[in-house]
């Protein structure tokens, strides 16, 4: 059996994939390999994600059966993107450009040569060393000629073509290889015809079509290129916006060093307009900070001593010095681009039709044309005809459209997000997103700023509030819940000298018991006072008179006797009734989920115009919560922290953390939020609905492209006294059909949300 904890998960960028036919082969083939339990090869990026057990197949099998299907696997993908993979693309486009330029500087006059005699009425003048009525052998030899350094611009589609038709798994480049071979050959042949003495075989000479398709070909996959480049455009601006060096403090001095070098625990110095190298903590200085190259925050943000600061953000007015805490691939950009990375590499539901249908549409294509030239053979077409449509059938039909469809949209879509400040961690998310109708709201924290003031102290049994309020701050010392930081807080501000605590426990769901100088401290809600026989009626009147005014009311006991009931305000953020209202608007119905009681929780959501309250529920009862709605047929998002409310993030379709800038790399969330912004919940559905649109659209053009273009090449208007399409305009229609996909995904980059 084997071990589950050896799983590995890697991502093998791979090239010359040139279609979706090509991705659909390599995944086919690794998901029948021995302990490949996931494979998934996208397009877009030209990297395939693979997890593996180690134990049953080695990295290096994985490679040969990837090079054994025709194609070359890279060095694995162990980062985010750098400068280098960005100047490796920006080469391979540039020798694109560079080819594209010379196949269409010979295509012309190979046009012209060919096309310019043979067309009645427009007779272009040639030179009478190779007039095709008298000089037929010459004129043959100069068409070839001139499309010989077209066919080597285009070596690549024969090279991959006819390499992965013998490997039984052609792809788009088979289908060029072929239709252009054919033009090809029978121009050769043609060619020959012509030096043995037979003059009319100059009208059977097709170099032109091979020529020109190569370029037209050539055209749309270097217009393809430009705008894929342009998909990742976010994660280039992310990736620069990493300062290169940092001034590190060594004593007296000042180091200038690369920020590589820079280990934690470093003290560091930012001045005023410069960034701010890795993520840490502030030492000394007091400096506003714009942190919204990396949050979407518009306006800075103030740092003094003790607060966090984010590298790449850029230090405004002050002088700052900062231990370094977190560097390298640990900084929150480091994780914000590893995360958009992972999310553009991924495949959505809805890829899968069009995955399925590609792995066989190469093959049927080729079926198609053989039958359509036969067909129209038999009929009584000679052979000149029957090639034509052969050729035209292989030449549009488009698996790149196909292929292209879904990946380059998330790419966008994606990317935008994160100039938003909104990170979808993957294709499935950002889908699962456009379906949501239920959003469950936490309430401390993500409702609320979760920075609660203590607003009423309401004392029982003769005991005085200095007293109780000394014990309380004593026993909630040292807290992390925002209610115990609000009493530490109105300790502090009357003076008073807290206790030392000799026991302390906390009981989730009901609050906290401790034991300060020998006397038993209770604080929290009705059921901790049930739990240990405290009778609490005489504050009851209290409770509710607090609790309608949207507080939160805690009970104090002390030796098991009520001293005090303490009421508590978390105000809310200003956002959360303006996105309250936006999900109404958008059909989506809203939930908050709270430990507070029934009245106080009541009283909130009436505030924000919540739909359904679930109170005095107990973190861990809260991915329960989210079960209940999903067992009503609810797609279910939970928006929360990300911490405590990881159970019920990790349950929901989809979890949505807020809040979560400093640390983006939440397991448990979906989308991360970087701003502490309820507004962009209604962000990421917007971005969801409108990038699955987009993906519709493109699914849609692409398949009824092929569903019609491939009809009409093989000959289906000429049936009824309409035109043949001439092979050279299908390869121009197939060119421009990946284009329009990638240009439709696109215009997601200027999504207004």
């Amino acid at each position: 059996m084997s071990n589950q904890n050896s799983i590995k998960d890697i991502q093998i960028p791979i090239e010359g994939m040139t279609c979706a036919s090509c991705s659909q082969t390599i995944e086919r083939r690794l998901k029948k390999a021995p302990g490949v339990e996931l494979i998934s090869v996208n397009l877009a990026t030209e990297i395939a994600q693979v997890r593996y057990n180690p134990e049953e197949i080695r990295l290096s099998e994985i490679k040969q059966l990837i090079t054994k299907l025709g194609f070359v696997p890279l060095e694995l993908k162990t980062g985010p993107k750098t400068d280098e993979d960005q100047i490796k693309k920006e080469h391979e486009i540039s020798l694109m450009k560079r080819r594209l330029a010379i196949s269409i500087g010979f295509a012309l006059p190979l046009l012209y040569v060919a096309m310019g005699p043979m067309i009645p009425g427009l007779r272009w003048p040639v030179p009478s060393f190779m007039n095709p009525m008298t000089q037929p052998l010459v004129y043959a030899l100069v068409e070839l000629l001139l499309v010989i350094p077209i066919l080597i611009c285009g070596k690549k589609f024969y090279q991959v073509g006819f390499k992965n038709l013998m490997h039984l798994s052609p792809n788009m480049d088979s289908l060029i290889a072929i239709g252009t071979s054919s033009a090809l050959l029978y121009s050769l042949f043609s060619t020959w015809q012509i030096s043995t003495g037979d003059m009319m075989a100059v009208e059977h000479l097709y170099y032109e079509t091979a020529g020109v398709i190569i370029a037209l070909i050539l055209l749309g996959k270097t217009l393809e290129a430009i705008s894929k480049g342009k998909t990742s455009e976010a994660i280039k601006k992310l990736v620069g916006l990493a300062p290169k060096t940092a001034t590190v403090l060594h004593g007296d001095m000042e180091l200038q060093l690369p920020v590589d070098e820079i280990e934690v625990g470093d003290l560091l110095l930012v001045r005023p307009g410069e960034k701010i190298a890795v993520d840490g903590v502030v030492t000394e200085g007091y400096s506003s900070v714009d942190e919204s190259m990396l949050t979407g925050e518009s306006m800075p943000v103030e740092k003094q001593v003790g607060a966090n600061v984010i590298g790449a953000s850029l230090n405004k007015t002050g002088m700052l010095h900062y231990r370094a805490e977190k560097v390298g691939s640990e900084t929150a950009l480091a994780q914000i681009i590893q995360l958009v990375e992972q999310a553009q590499g991924t495949k959505a539901p809805i890829a899968r039709m069009a995955d399925i249908i590609s792995g066989y549409f190469v093959p049927i294509v080729m079926g198609i044309a053989l039958l359509s030239a036969l067909t129209w053979f038999f009929l009584g077409q000679d052979v000149v005809f029957s090639l034509k449509v052969f050729i035209a059938v292989l030449v549009i039909a488009c698996p790149c459209a196909l292929g292209l469809a879904t990946p380059t949209a998330i790419m966008v879509g994606t990317g935008r997000g994160a100039e938003l400040g909104v990170l979808v961690k993957g294709g499935e998310a950002l889908e699962t997103a456009h379906k949501i109708q239920t959003v469950i709201f936490d309430k401390t924290g993500t409702l609320t700023k979760g920075i609660p003031e203590v607003t009423d102290w309401l004392l029982y049994n003769g005991y005085s509030e200095q007293d109780t309020l000394q014990l309380a701050a004593s026993a909630e010392f040292g807290s992390e819940h925002p209610l115990g930081e609000a009493i530490v807080k109105a300790a502090t501000s009357k003076s008073l000298t807290l206790i030392k605590i000799e026991h302390f426990n906390a009981l989730p769901g009901r609050g906290i018991s401790a034991v300060i100088g020998g006397r038993n401290i209770l604080i929290g809600n009705l059921k901790l006072l049930e739990d240990h026989q405290v009778p609490a009626d005489a504050a009851l009147s209290d409770f509710n008179a607090i609790s309608r005014q949207g507080k939160t009311p805690m009970y104090l006991a002390v030796d098991g006797q009520l001293a005090a009931l303490i009421g508590a305000a978390d105000t809310l953020k200003d956002s959360s009734k303006m996105a309250i209202e936006q999900l109404h608007q958008m059909g989506i119905k809203t939930v908050m989920i709270t430990g507070d009681h029934q009245l106080t929780a009541e009283a909130i959501a009436r505030t924000v115009g919540i739909d359904e309250v679930m109170a005095e529920v107990l973190p861990a009862d809260k991915a329960n919560a989210v079960k209940q709605f999903q067992a009503q047929g609810q797609c279910v998002a939970m928006v929360g922290d990300g911490i405590n409310d990881a159970p019920a993030l990790v349950q929901a379709d989809v979890g949505i953390a807020i809040g979560s800038g400093t640390d983006v790399a939440l397991e448990s969330a979906d989308i991360v939020l970087m701003k502490n912004d309820l507004m962009d919940v209604v962000k990421a559905i917007s971005l969801s609905r409108k990038t699955i649109r987009n993906i519709k659209q493109n699914l849609f053009w692409a398949f009824f492209y092929n569903i019609i273009g491939i009809p009409v090449a093989a000959g289906l208007l000429y049936a009824f006294g309409g035109p043949l399409l001439n092979p050279v305009f299908a390869a121009a229609a197939m060119s421009l059909s990946s284009v329009s996909v990638v240009s439709n995904a696109l215009r997601l980059k200027t999504l207004k949300l």
